[in-house]
């Protein structure tokens, strides 16, 4: 059990790869406060962990708010008895389209759930941390913020601005005993938000494209990425901070 009885919160987690990393963290031991901005899905995947004999709790809120957060930090505490670990992985997207066709409401949002969020966890997490004498914040963020594709740019400059933040959350953290890493996956049409990457829906020609850019072959999965958190997320990475781990097939390489 390589987190047993960590208290960890996974944002986003009602579905994909947040789904995937709360369902891993909870099978090595973790008391996992599950997050997302839709009830319905998150409740479902918390009771499954728990009915599989892992410890999860649904929390609902808004990434964009210091309240709601507030209430995550909150709620790990009280079902965990502390926190240790913090994984901000709810993100969002524009559409796959020219950047002067992308409105201000959705470059808004983008930021919002994607940079934002890790502000306000910061705010929050980072004095429960403190308190309990370190811990480990994992920001998931994406290679199109070091290789990014052409459609999606407020998008990747969301993600690079994430991988940037973090390392220098690592490097000021670092005397708390707190390290601040991130993930970066590549594309998954398997989530949520594809067809909003893709431009359309993910059909076989649009598949066949993003498949050619990854060099062993396949695409990512919410295993993949999962595998990567539970390894940031325990002592074996006791030494780790201020890195990005690309979770890519080689397509940054």
């Amino acid at each position: 059990m390589r987190v047993q009885n960590k208290s960890i919160i996974v944002t986003g987690a009602g579905g994909g790869i947040g789904e995937g990393i709360a369902r891993r963290l909870a099978e090595e031991g973790a008391a996992v406060v599950v997050n997302d901005i839709n009830p319905a899905l998150g409740e479902k995947v918390t009771a499954s962990i728990n009915a599989a004999g892992g410890k999860a709790r649904f929390v609902a809120a808004d990434v964009t708010k210091g309240d709601d957060w507030a209430r995550l930090v909150q709620a790990a505490r009280d079902f965990g008895g502390r926190l240790d670990v913090v994984v901000n992985n709810a993100g969002w997207t524009h559409r796959n389209r020219p950047m002067l066709e992308v409105g201000e409401a959705e470059f808004d949002k983008v930021y919002a759930v994607n940079m934002k969020s890790i502000y306000w966890s910061a705010m929050h997490a980072v004095p429960a941390l403190r308190a309990g004498g370190g811990g480990s914040l994992i920001n998931i963020a994406s290679t199109a913020g070091i290789r990014p594709r052409p459609g999606l740019t407020w998008y990747n400059g969301s993600k690079g601005a994430v991988i940037i933040t973090s390392k220098s959350m690592a490097a000021e953290l670092g005397p708390d005993n707190i390290r601040v890493n991130c993930i970066n996956p590549v594309f998954n049409p398997d989530t949520g938000l594809s067809a909003e990457f893709a431009g359309g829906p993910v059909d076989e020609a649009r598949r066949a494209k993003f498949l050619a850019t990854i060099p062993l072959g396949r695409f990512s999965t919410a295993l993949d990425v999962a595998n990567a958190a539970l390894y940031l997320a325990s002592d074996e990475a006791a030494f780790i901070s201020g890195v990005c781990i690309e979770v890519d097939g080689a397509r940054c390489a």
